[in-house]
């Protein structure tokens, strides 16, 4: 899923609930009116304020204090928007060893093994794809590749 998908996940403010003006992103999940300057704050947003004041809180106390899901939390946790706090007997578990983590999808170790595998595919399809301009193709010695039909 890109970026902008994920973003939309989130209960981004498009429209201002004051005036029905169009919200304006400043930054860490809050967005401005640009009539009426209202401020609203998408899921993530929100849960940061919230856990700012409330360290160490847990996903449902966020979701009653909030109204964002626990799903949402879970889910801002894994794209390593959010971290479990330190100390914290919760931890999520590393998607390829299941070694203990507080954010994130993978451990650091296995981080590192799954971009240089992405690295590897990557420079594969480069090199596969790259085939064609230079090379020689049986039968095409000295002819021309492309012919206009008259």
């Amino acid at each position: 899923m890109g970026n902008l998908g994920a973003l939309d996940m989130y209960n981004i403010p498009r429209v201002c609930k004051e005036c029905g003006g169009v919200m304006v992103f400043k930054g860490v999940g809050e967005y401005r009116c640009e009539d009426c300057g209202a401020v609203d704050y998408d899921d993530y947003g929100k849960v940061r304020g919230y856990i700012e004041e409330h360290k160490g809180a847990t996903a449902a106390q966020i979701e009653n204090a909030v109204g964002v899901s626990q799903r949402t939390v879970r889910r801002l946790l894994k794209d390593g928007r959010l971290e479990i706090a330190e100390g914290s007997n919760v931890y999520l578990r590393c998607e390829l060893c299941g070694k203990e983590i507080r954010s994130g999808q993978y451990c650091p170790e296995c981080e590192i093994k799954v971009h240089r595998n992405l690295e590897a595919k990557q420079r594969e399809l480069m090199n596969k794809n790259a085939r064609g301009f230079g090379f020689e193709q049986k039968g095409e010695e000295g002819q021309k590749r492309f012919r206009r039909e008259e």
